[in-house]
């Protein structure tokens, strides 16, 4: 589920490629969750496939989770991309200077957030007519009835994440690496 944030990273970098803006006129809205309210720790190893109009990528992306801290790394291609830290006040990132600036630390975060933290605590933080409805197997964001991020939970454990916002779509295989570091 933590895959989440390294796909919004790679459909952004998909998007700055093709050379297509992202829409602003229906912006999410901010999620910006405490670590704490994961309410548990995460440690994934991912893959990524990010799909924006015909263009597709594969990224791999390692997350680590806890009550204290956010940790993302994205590579592509054995080059790291991007790294994330939230420690719910301050989002720090570091950047390849080859990642296009359309790749937003914090639609990562959100992303991220959306996919993988309790519905709760998401519905906690929306405003202005947004809502988040969950039946165990697709998680929606929606705004006066109309889907604007959909999360899909598949039977073989993938997520399939699609941004209607920003147009794109991302798929994400996990598999546990251990306890997160401490």
């Amino acid at each position: 589920m933590s895959r989440l944030l390294p796909a919004i990273l790679l459909t952004l970098l998909l998007a700055a490629c093709a050379g297509r803006p992202v829409r602003t006129e229906s912006a999410l809205p901010p999620l910006r969750l405490s670590p704490a309210s994961l309410q548990g720790t995460l440690a994934l190893q991912q893959q990524l496939h990010f799909r924006f109009g015909r263009a597709e990528r594969d990224l791999d992306a390692l997350l680590e989770a806890d009550a204290g801290q956010v940790q993302l790394l994205v590579q592509a291609m054995g080059q790291t991309g991007f790294r994330v830290q939230w420690d719910g006040q301050e989002l720090q990132e570091q950047r390849a200077a080859w990642l296009p600036k359309q790749v937003r630390a914090d639609r990562v975060l959100d992303d991220l957030q959306f996919a993988l933290w309790p519905t709760a605590a998401i519905a906690a933080v929306l405003t202005d007519g947004w809502q988040v409805v969950d039946d165990g197997r697709v998680r929606r964001l929606q705004r006066g009835g109309v889907e604007a991020l959909r999360l899909q939970r598949n039977d073989d454990g993938s997520l399939q994440l699609d941004n209607r916002v920003e147009g794109y779509s991302l798929t994400i295989r996990s598999v546990p690496t251990g306890d997160p570091a401490p």
